[in-house]
């Protein structure tokens, strides 16, 4: 499991969105290769991913968006690749700006705990404290 917050000095409508439309996903998250919508919109939607994966070679990261609630929350979960983790936006106004929390879960069970544990953590750790990189875009 990963966890992380940034507060981003801009209005919840505008963080809120810039998230939910994954395809500004290679603008703030550095793993991602491409990233396109391919059906829905909102709850359902989903979008085949691609990510950075050993050596940089591709792996599919395919997800599917299963809550979406207008500038409170985003959930989805991994429906393509190795590991399969579930994860969760939350939005929350914090003055005139936004806090944004992003948690990862991935359950790793058998040969992949003991030969991807370390790996699939890292690269949590990673992916949430990308919401920096995140803060630094919308407030330029």
């Amino acid at each position: 499991m990963a966890r992380h917050s940034a507060t981003i000095s801009r209005p919840i409508g505008e963080v809120f969105a810039f998230v939910a439309d994954g395809e500004n996903a290679r603008q703030w998250r550095p793993g991602v290769i491409d990233v396109s919508r391919q059906s829905g919109e909102g709850l359902g939607a989903i979008y085949r991913q691609g990510v950075k994966g050993p050596g940089g070679r591709r792996i599919a990261a395919d997800y599917e968006v299963t809550a979406f609630e207008p500038d409170r929350r985003i959930a989805f979960r991994a429906i393509a690749g190795p590991v399969r983790p579930m994860g969760e936006y939350q939005f929350s106004p914090a003055g005139d700006g936004t806090t944004v929390t992003l948690a990862l879960d991935a359950t790793l069970t058998g040969w992949k705990s003991l030969l991807m544990g370390r790996a699939v953590q890292s690269t949590m750790l990673a992916e949430v404290r990308n919401l920096d990189t995140l803060k630094r875009i919308l407030e330029s």
